[in-house]
């Protein structure tokens, strides 16, 4: 495997994709954390090992550099495969044609079957469009310690957590931290609030554009939000913080809860004691959803080696392949034949989605990107200044009409 230097995001506006050779593979990774990196360099090493005649070619980009970069790559010289995301992230590029269809390899490998839990995810039309890779659960984190020195139990319904709230904050603990610097960790707040409040069929209705944000019931998911605001619960602050920044008063005892997703839990010290609930019932009508988020491997439409792309995907769906990627990243196989690492919060996570009525992929994937970036934005200035609720809705309920028309 012929590993690339990481390219930052300044530098990607330069670097156009060579194209492959025959035996070549060439794929972009948004994996550029030392741990995922690793895991993915590790995997890429093992199907090379499987398939001799193949040569992988792999670039790795940061994160954020990676989520506007791909957007050039597909329409002017793409690699054979690219990371992304399930559900309307993905929706997104197959609706403009950027997208393989890859229903064969699902057919091919029987993957109807291990991976009914996100196929939905990955269809449009009909069509597959790329193959799941990793999921993970979202949820309530929090200090054990602090709960255990006030005698606090898991809250499991709106009324028990709004006292665990107050009764932190009696004891001059801030309830709950959250850094809104960059923008999505507010959507993780509305997304479960609204889910708790309206259920999924209304969630995913709203994020395909079919109901007004100015809908009684989009109010009521912001009415129990302000009960969290006007209770001052949040981190002070909180829009200064990236959500990594956010971590420390969690981890340094001042803060006691943090709504996140399990790619928190390896910041957690050795032999520190954290644990995890599922976010609270607001309505026993309403069933409990879970945000689930998918990362996914796809296959550009004008790739060049489209064959050994297959293949790739094909390697990726493999239960065994998946049980390695997983434990090595301590998140969840998708492929339900595979085996999920042991880590507690994994056996939480995995019991709790098992259990769920249904899952979404989470604000920003679900949405049209257009919506998503003015809808977080609205987020945030409503955890600063709830008062401000009617503008936000009215401009929001703006953006819905113009990015849906």
């Amino acid at each position: 495997m012929k590993l690339k230097t990481l390219l930052t995001a300044s530098a990607i506006g330069a670097l156009l994709m060579a194209q492959a050779n025959a035996g070549t593979l060439v794929i972009n990774s948004n994996q550029s954390d030392p741990a995922p990196k690793a895991t993915w360099a590790e995997l890429i090493s093992d199907f090379e090992a499987a398939n001799p005649d193949i040569e992988v070619r792999l670039n790795e980009y940061d994160h954020e550099g990676y989520k506007s970069a791909i957007r050039n790559w597909l329409v002017t010289s793409p690699p054979d495969i690219v990371f992304w995301f399930a559900g309307n992230r993905m929706k997104y590029f197959v609706e403009r044609g950027l997208f393989e269809p890859v229903s064969d390899v699902w057919s091919d490998n029987n993957m109807e079957r291990d991976f009914s839990s996100t196929r939905a995810s990955m269809t449009v039309d009909g069509e597959q469009y790329g193959v799941p890779a990793t999921y993970y659960q979202w949820g309530i984190y929090y200090n054990a310690d602090i709960f255990n020195e006030l005698g606090l139990s898991e809250p499991q319904t709106w009324e028990e957590f709004m006292t665990v709230n107050q009764t932190l904050k009696d004891n001059d603990y801030t309830p709950i931290t959250i850094g809104t610097k960059f923008l999505w960790t507010a959507a993780g707040w509305f997304d479960y609030l609204n889910m708790r409040t309206n259920g999924l069929d209304f969630h995913i209705d709203l994020m395909d554009g079919k109901i007004p944000y100015t809908d009684e019931r989009v109010r009521a998911t912001f009415e129990n939000w302000r009960q969290l605001i006007d209770a001052d619960v949040f981190l002070a602050n909180h829009a200064s913080y990236s959500w990594q920044e956010a971590q420390a008063p969690l981890l340094n005892g001042e803060a006691a809860m943090y709504l996140m997703g399990n790619f928190l839990t390896p910041s957690f010290p050795e032999g520190s004691n954290f644990d995890f609930f599922q976010f609270p019932q607001i309505d026993p009508s309403i069933g409990m959803y879970e945000d689930a988020p998918t990362d996914t491997v796809h296959i550009p439409a004008r790739a060049k080696n489209k064959e050994d792309a297959k293949r790739f995907l094909a390697y990726v769906a493999q239960a065994d392949v998946q049980t390695k990627l997983n434990i090595g990243l301590n998140q969840l196989p998708p492929n339900a034949s595979a085996q999920s690492g042991d880590n507690k919060f994994l056996v939480q996570g995995l019991d709790m989605l098992s259990a769920a009525d249904g899952t979404a992929q989470f604000y920003d994937r679900d949405t049209d990107p257009a919506m998503a970036a003015e809808g977080m934005k609205g987020f945030q200035e409503f955890m600063v200044n709830p008062d401000r609720l009617d503008a936000i809705l009215a401009n929001l309920e703006r953006i819905r009409q113009r990015v849906f028309r």
